[in-house]
């Protein structure tokens, strides 16, 4: 493991950071992840292993699809000031770059991917 390093990269959610009062359960998990983003981060970088994680909004999904098509859809888009929700293909880019070897020094990272829905600081 030491001479082999590589990259973890977990997807967790804006859940984590805003609570989730509908699917407590849910923002407790990804709350978790980001902890164990954070730990593993720690204790594997001695081994070359870099671990980060992304924090989605709502991303234009199958698993979201049926919000999208409701009668809430409107103010799941407006929830971004750029009115619309995620497309896969751009989560899907920063896992990439987290992947990637130029990436290293973004161990420990939680990037929020949601298009300003949700600050935090």
């Amino acid at each position: 493991m030491r001479e082999r390093g590589g990259r973890i990269v977990n997807v967790s959610s804006r859940g984590a950071f805003r609570g989730e009062p509908g699917q407590v359960a849910y923002g407790a998990s990804k709350a978790g992840l980001n902890s164990l983003t954070q730990s593993l981060a720690v204790a594997l970088a001695p081994y070359g292993i870099a671990v980060a994680a992304v924090a989605p909004g709502f991303v234009e999904t199958d698993m979201v699809s049926e919000h999208l098509n409701s009668d809430r859809a409107d103010a799941i888009r407006q929830q971004s000031p750029f009115g619309r929700v995620a497309q896969p293909e751009e989560v899907a880019a920063a896992v990439h770059w987290l992947a990637s070897p130029q990436a290293e020094w973004a161990s420990g990272t939680i990037i929020d991917l949601n298009g300003a829905s949700y600050l935090r600081t």
